[in-house]
C-alpha cells in the first residue's frame, strides 16, 4: 500500500480517536470548541441544511430592524449573515468566551463593512443582558459547551422580548451534541415552549418561544 494512503488512514484514525475522546470527555466537562478549529466550525454542510446559517435565518423569520443575539458565536458563521439580514437599522450582539474566535468574527465584520454588530467576550449564563431586548436568539451547536445550561436558558429567556424565539441547532457530529428531549426538558424548566422542529435526530433546529 502506498505510503501516502497509509498516512491518510493514520490521520483519519487519529481524528476518529480524538473525536471519541472529546465526546466522552464532554459528558463530564463542558469544553468550548478550541479557536484553532475555527475553520471546522465555519464549514457549511449541504447535507445538513438545518444547521446552515441561511436555513437558520429563514426559519427564524429574520426581518430588517430586528435585534438578534448570537450566543456562542465562535468565528461568526451565523453572526455575519445575521447582521446582513437585519440590515443597518437592525442590530446583532455576538457573544463568546474565546477572544480569538471573536477576533476572527470581527475581521469578517470589518471586511464586510458591517457596523451593526457588537462583540462581547463573556459567558452567556453570567448575566449582563438587558431585559426584553432581543427579537431572536441563536444557539448554534453551543448549548452543550455551556457549564450552566439552565442558567444560560434563564438568561436568554429574560433577554428575549415577549413572544421572542430561541433557535437551538444541534448536529450529531458535535461532541457536545444535545438531544431534542434534553433541550425540551431545559426549555420547560425555564419558561419556553416548543414552536417548531426542523430536521431529524442527526441534524436539527428546535424553535422555542418565550411564553
Amino acid at each position: 500500500m502506498p505510503s501516502s494512503i497509509l498516512i491518510l488512514l493514520g490521520a483519519l484514525l487519529i481524528f476518529f480517536i480524538a473525536g471519541i475522546v472529546w465526546r466522552c470527555s464532554s459528558r463530564h466537562i463542558s469544553i468550548p470548541c478550541p479557536s484553532w478549529l475555527a475553520w471546522l466550525v465555519e464549514m457549511e454542510n449541504p447535507l445538513q441544511k438545518n444547521y446552515n446559517a441561511s436555513s437558520l435565518i429563514r426559519q427564524l423569520g429574520i426581518q430588517p430592524g430586528m435585534k438578534v443575539l448570537d450566543a456562542g458565536c465562535g468565528p461568526g458563521r451565523v453572526s455575519i449573515p445575521l447582521a446582513v439580514a437585519v440590515g443597518p437599522e437592525g442590530r446583532v450582539v455576538a457573544v463568546d468566551v474565546q477572544p480569538r474566535m471573536l477576533d476572527r468574527a470581527r475581521g469578517k465584520a470589518r471586511s464586510g463593512g458591517l457596523t451593526n454588530i457588537e462583540f462581547l467576550e463573556t459567558a452567556i449564563e453570567t448575566g449582563g443582558l438587558v431585559d426584553a431586548e432581543f427579537d431572536r436568539v441563536v444557539l448554534a451547536a453551543v448549548l452543550g459547551e455551556i457549564p450552566d445550561r439552565q442558567g444560560a436558558m434563564r438568561e436568554i429567556h429574560r433577554a428575549l422580548k415577549a413572544g421572542g424565539i430561541l433557535a437551538i441547532s444541534e448536529i450529531v457530529l458535535d461532541p457536545h451534541y444535545q438531544s431534542r428531549s434534553t433541550i425540551l426538558k431545559l426549555a420547560s424548566q425555564t419558561g419556553f415552549h416548543e414552536k417548531e422542529f426542523k430536521g431529524n435526530r442527526f441534524s436539527f433546529t428546535l424553535l422555542l418561544e418565550k411564553g
